[in-house]
Parts: structure tokens; sequence; C-alpha cells
């Protein structure tokens, strides 16, 4: 059965051990609210799923159901680092590269 928002966020709920009331007390919305969300009746707003994202410690792209990660993709951050390295690299060249150039002139 393929994963999808509702099922999703009574998932993480009930792994976690919390009842309804805790969540949506915690979340400031009701009971009902989140009832609602956890079966599928209703849909809820970009604010609540930043909330939701947050009080888990998940992705978006996880609750969105785009993605099996709940956090975020380690290589992603991992290339960004590297990517970021070698930029500070290139730069530390290229200002040796210049200050080498103005003493022979």
């Amino acid at each position: 059965m393929e994963r999808n928002f509702a099922q999703t966020l009574s998932d993480l709920r009930k792994s976690r051990g919390y009842s309804q009331r805790k969540v949506a007390r915690d979340l400031g919305i009701s009971q009902a609210l989140l009832s609602h969300y956890e079966n599928g009746f209703r849909e809820p707003g970009i604010e609540f799923i930043c909330r939701v994202c947050d009080y888990y410690n998940i992705s978006a792209d996880y609750l969105l159901c785009r993605t099996e990660n709940s956090v975020a993709n380690d290589s992603v951050i991992n290339a960004s680092t590297a990517f970021l390295t070698e930029m500070k690299t290139l730069v530390n060249k290229a200002e040796d590269a210049l200050i080498e150039f103005k003493n022979k002139k």
C-alpha cells in the first residue's frame, strides 16, 4: 500500500505513543481537526505542515510522501559541503594568483 499524507500523519503520532489530544494541543488545533487530517477528510495548510515537521523533526518531503527518508538527505548535505569547500579552495587560489600577478608588475 502506498503511503499518503493522512496515514503518515497518523503513523507519526502512533509511533511515538502520543494521543490525538496531546498532539492536537501541542500543535494548537482541536482534536477533531487532527482527526479529520489523519482520516483524510480535510487537508491542512502550509503553516500546519511546517508545525508538524518541526514537531516531529521530519522533512516536509517525508510528510508529503515525496520521499521515504524522514530526514534531509545526507548525500545532498555532503555534496553541498564538498562543493563549498572546493569553492573556498578555488577562491584562495585565485587570490594567490592575483597577488602574484600584481607583484610581477
